[in-house]
């Protein structure tokens, strides 16, 4: 028996008219369909008047290992395997990579129906340039470990994109702030392609207050690359310490140089407390 197939399958991002003509065509006839959230892969398929024949499992990122393991199975004894996640398309900050992964280990053949994307959509609506772009996924939760990962994206050149949650945004976005300028240009895009889409553009610290009382709902974040060469902390500490020597509160220098220059104000204070100390 020759191996099965591997299909990842772009769900809609919020209108159920834009699914692919496609995807119609792999929920009806896919033997075993592994879907992120199998209440939600049922609504889907009832507003698209589709009636799945094959077998539904849970794939979510709990049971994604395991799952996989189980999937690679059916695919060896010539299954045709579905995959789809909430929305857009797999493996894309959702479950998938490692099926794919062991799926591609294994020598069995993947393929894709290709849709709706949230960074494609988010990026083709921010008014930034789309030239050149990365996306970033999902920032660390922890303070620490944001502010850690948004330093190394200081001087980044290219459009970056974001998933982030709503509840998260506004701090998301002061850090942001805080990392690559209060006037570094941005969009927040929510409820894309839904009936409360809106796209809100500005400086990171103007969209920061603005989600403090309206990030609701689905949020692609889209920010502008660095322009020009990069400051570097080096740069600018005699600068801190000649000023705080002089008179003025550390904090707000440190604020200050930070919103001038994109450096975080964090790894700024950090710098200038061990040089005074030393």
């Amino acid at each position: 028996m020759s191996a099965g197939l591997l299909v990842l399958a772009a769900t809609p991002i919020g209108d159920p008219r834009d699914a692919a003509p496609r995807l119609r065509e792999e929920l009806a006839g896919a033997d075993v369909l592994a879907a992120e959230d199998t209440r939600r892969l049922r609504r889907l398929c009832a507003e698209l008047g589709v009636t799945p024949r094959g077998r539904v499992v849970s794939f979510h990122e709990h049971n994604e290992s395991a799952r996989a393991e189980d999937l690679v199975g059916d695919l060896r004894a010539g299954a045709r395997v579905l995959v789809v996640t909430d929305a857009g398309m797999p493996s894309v900050s959702d479950p998938g990579y490692r099926l794919v992964a062991a799926a591609v280990a294994a020598g069995i053949r993947v393929t894709a129906v290709p849709g709706p994307s949230a960074v494609l959509t988010a990026l083709a609506v921010s008014g930034l340039p789309v030239d050149r772009f990365c996306f970033e996924g999902f920032l660390p939760r922890k303070e620490g470990e944001r502010e850690r990962a948004l330093a190394a994206l200081a001087s980044e050149p290219r459009t970056m994109v974001f998933f982030e949650a709503p509840h998260r945004l506004a701090r998301a976005l002061e850090a942001m702030a805080a990392a690559f300028g209060a006037e570094r240009p941005a969009a927040v895009c929510r409820e894309l392609t839904k009936t409360y889409e809106e796209v809100r553009r500005g400086g990171l610290a103007e969209l920061a207050g603005w989600a403090t009382e309206h990030a609701r709902g689905e949020v692609t974040l889209v920010v502008a690359g660095a322009s020009g060469p990069a400051t570097r902390v080096e740069d600018v500490l005699p600068e801190v310490v000649g000023r705080v020597a002089a008179g003025e509160r550390l904090k707000d220098v440190c604020a200050e140089v930070a919103s001038a220059t994109g450096l975080s104000k964090k790894v700024l204070y950090d710098a200038a407390v061990a040089a005074r100390r030393g």
